[in-house]
C-alpha cells in the first residue's frame, strides 16, 4: 500500500513542481521586458474588451501572484498586481490569455460551455472520490472502490476538457496582442513562451490525473 501510494503522489507532486518552476522562470524572464505599447495588463485587457464589444466585463484587482482568472459567473476580469499593474510583456500576454477567456464565454463557444457545465461535477467528483475509494479498498469491496474510481474519472475528463480551451484562449491572446499593437513583432517570442509555460501547467496536471486514474483502476481490482 505504501508503494502504491508514492506512486500516486511523489510522481505528481515533482512533475507539478518542475512545471510552476518553468511558469515562474518564463514569467520572470518575460517581466523584463516591457512591452511596445507601454499599457499595463489592465488597460490591455480594458483595451481589448471595449474594442470586441465586451464593454460590460469589468476588471478588478485580485490578491497573489498568478491568480489571475475570468470569472463567467460575474463576468469580471480579476488580475493581480504583477499582471494588472505591470506593462511588461509577461503581464500583458498573462491578461490577454484571460480576456480570451471573456471572449469564449461572449461568443459561447462549446469548449468554454461544456467546461462550465462540468464544474458542478467535479466539484463534488473532488470531495467524495477518495472517501468513498478509501472505504470501498478497506471492506473489500470493489463495486465500492470502482464508484470512487469513476468520481475521480470525472475529474480527468475535466482536465481534458480544459486543455483545448486553454490552448484557444492562447491563439486568441496572441492574436490580439499582434493585431492590437500590445507587443512588436520583436516581443513575440517572449510573450509565446509565457503562454507556452503555462499551457503546460494545463497539460502535465491531464497527464497526471490519468496516471492516477490507472493506479486507482488497478489497486481497486485487487
Amino acid at each position: 500500500m505504501l508503494y502504491w501510494y508514492i506512486l500516486f503522489a511523489v510522481p505528481p507532486l515533482v512533475l507539478g513542481l518542475a512545471a510552476q518552476a518553468w511558469v515562474g522562470r518564463a514569467f520572470a524572464a518575460g517581466s523584463k521586458v516591457q512591452a511596445a505599447s507601454g499599457l499595463t495588463g489592465a488597460q490591455v485587457s480594458r483595451q481589448m474588451l471595449d474594442s470586441g464589444g465586451l464593454q460590460n466585463v469589468a476588471v478588478e484587482g485580485i490578491a497573489g501572484q498568478l491568480t489571475d482568472h475570468y470569472d463567467p459567473r460575474s463576468n469580471t476580469m480579476r488580475l493581480s498586481g504583477p499582471v494588472g499593474g505591470s506593462d511588461s510583456v509577461a503581464a500583458v500576454a498573462v491578461a490577454a490569455h484571460e480576456t480570451g477567456h471573456a471572449f469564449q464565454h461572449a461568443r459561447n463557444e462549446a469548449g468554454f460551455r461544456l467546461r462550465g457545465s462540468l464544474v458542478p461535477a467535479t466539484g463534488f467528483a473532488s470531495q467524495a472520490w477518495f472517501p468513498i475509494f478509501l472505504i470501498g479498498i478497506f471492506m473489500g469491496a470493489t463495486n465500492l472502490a470502482l464508484v470512487g474510481v469513476a468520481l475521480f474519472a470525472a475529474i480527468v475528463v475535466f482536465q481534458l476538457v480544459t486543455l483545448p480551451v486553454e490552448f484557444g484562449a492562447s491563439r486568441k491572446a496572441m492574436a490580439m496582442l499582434t493585431n492590437q499593437g500590445v507587443i512588436s513583432q520583436q516581443q513575440v517570442p517572449v510573450a509565446r513562451k509565457v503562454l507556452t509555460a503555462a499551457a503546460l501547467t494545463y497539460v502535465v496536471g491531464a497527464l497526471v490525473a490519468i496516471w492516477q486514474l490507472a493506479l486507482l483502476f488497478m489497486q481497486s481490482r485487487r
